[in-house]
């Protein structure tokens, strides 16, 4: 159980509109993670599916039943916020446990499933403590949990790692994406960080001004982004998007070689790389040279950013270290293999082998 499917759904804050018609079909287990920045409308949706905000029209499905006039606790659903929003006077076992009480669920059984859940989530020697002893990723394991107790028929998480330093947040997402596995129960949850989307969705769901750009796993989403958008939003550093012109079986860079094009008409204007499939070559064997403005070490890979003029800025990403130096002036190879072409309503028309971009 737990097949949540939503169905033209908008909402409105008086004359303004926030969710303009969005249609999401999100099967039982599945992890589902809305991403967009801030302002996109992400949060409210999700807060619609909880029942914490009102759905202005259309409808929402919890196995097969429309939820859409419920009450939050209609809902059987469990949140997650991005505060822990923990009783401060209370142990780590009273907090876990606090739901079902006041739902008048059985001494015994509340012990039983504060146990289960101390356990999956390795909490079992710090039930005794109070929120003020634990650190923030142990107080973020225990709100959620608080959502496990109650056994729900999901999970909505929103931005639940937004407060916790770099390191914290990896050891969490790793902790979010084993319950997943553990639990096999639906997710449904909210991040402005595209790096937490890619690394725990079984599917992403991209938003921007309330409407739904992209639909599809990460891989589907990095490797065939539907539009200018979801191609620079998805990806660290993002795609490279240059101007392109295409005659015939060939496309060109402005005041740049030519490259070759295979595809059906249309009115390309933009050109779309990834860092990682850029070649660096001599000077005048690629499909453009630049001047390397800025390499960034990373430490597996560098990336390194090279002013190419009226072609503008380009990102490469080489593995490991490099030899190369501000001030050189290099060539850059397109893989063909993975460049893509979008036209001018930003839409993405045909990739180097002709085969169609869904729309």
């Amino acid at each position: 159980m737990g097949e949540i499917r939503l169905e033209r759904v908008e909402k409105w804050f008086d004359d303004v509109q926030v969710i303009k018609g969005v249609d999401i079909d999100i099967a039982e287990g599945e992890f589902v993670v809305f991403v967009g920045p801030s302002g996109c409308g992400k949060s409210t949706l999700l807060r619609m599916i909880a029942g914490l905000e009102d759905t202005s029209r259309g409808t929402i499905w919890l196995d097969g039943k429309d939820v859409t006039p419920l009450p939050p606790s209609g809902r059987q659903l469990s949140m997650v916020f991005q505060s822990y929003a923990l009783y401060p006077h209370m142990s780590v076992r009273e907090n876990l446990g606090f739901g079902l009480k006041t739902s008048g669920v059985a001494k015994a059984t509340i012990h039983e499933k504060v146990q289960q859940v101390a356990q999956v989530l390795e909490l079992q020697e710090y039930l005794d403590r109070r929120p003020k002893a634990l650190s923030g990723g142990q107080r973020q394991r225990v709100a959620i949990g608080r959502a496990i107790v109650r056994e729900p028929k999901g999970f909505l998480f929103d931005e639940p790692l937004s407060n916790l330093d770099a390191a914290l947040r990896v050891q969490m997402r790793f902790e979010i994406a084993k319950l997943h596995n553990t639990l096999g129960t639906t997710m449904i949850y909210v991040t402005h960080d595209q790096v937490e989307a890619m690394t725990l969705a079984d599917r992403i769901v991209v938003l921007k001004d309330g409407l739904v750009m992209q639909t599809g796993s990460p891989a589907d989403l990095y490797k065939r982004p539907d539009n200018l958008f979801v191609a620079q939003f998805i990806g660290s550093p993002k795609m490279n998007i240059l101007p392109c012109k295409v005659s015939d079986n060939s496309y060109q860079l402005p005041r740049a070689r030519f490259g070759e094009y295979h595809g059906p008409a249309a009115a390309i204007e933009h050109l779309g790389i990834r860092a990682e499939h850029i070649s660096v070559v001599q000077n005048g064997e690629g499909q453009c040279d630049g001047e390397i403005e800025v390499i960034e070490y990373l430490g597996a890979d560098t990336i390194v950013l090279i002013d190419c003029g009226r072609v503008g800025q380009v990102s490469v990403r080489l593995p490991g270290e490099c030899d190369l130096r501000p001030g050189d002036v290099i060539g850059l190879a397109f893989d063909p293999a993975h460049t893509l072409f979008f036209d001018d309503t930003g839409s993405a028309v045909v990739n180097y082998t002709g085969t169609a971009v869904s729309n």
